[in-house]
């Protein structure tokens, strides 16, 4: 699965969650090596870094700066579903590294240009 250039949007996020339907990712793919910029609604500006294995599933680091100016950091699984038009549908769960601690599932879908 290449994840290279595919941009998302979340659909679906726990209530401890700082992503919403205003935050975009913008994902790029070097071999087995994902990464991701992400903006918008709570989040200020985050980045990703992720492993892919050969079904497509992500291994995911994250840190954003969130609307309260706050550094958050946690990490995440995806497992990607290929929807009938061909887009990417990830279902993730999450869990914070900084903050509360607290986990969670989200689900995030590729989004045209």
């Amino acid at each position: 699965m290449d994840y290279d250039g595919r941009r998302f949007r979340s659909v679906e996020n726990s209530g401890t969650g700082e992503v919403g339907p205003e935050t975009v990712f913008d994902y790029s793919q070097d071999g087995n090596v994902v990464s991701a910029t992400y903006e918008g609604g709570d989040v200020r500006f985050g980045t990703l870094v992720a492993t892919v294995d050969e079904d497509g599933n992500l291994d995911a680091r994250y840190g954003h700066v969130n609307a309260s100016g706050e550094l958050m950091t946690g990490e995440c699984r995806s497992t990607p579903e290929v929807l009938a038009d061909g887009r990417i549908r990830l279902h993730e769960e999450w869990r914070w590294t900084s903050g509360d601690g607290s986990s969670g599932r989200s689900v995030v879908e590729e989004i045209g240009d």
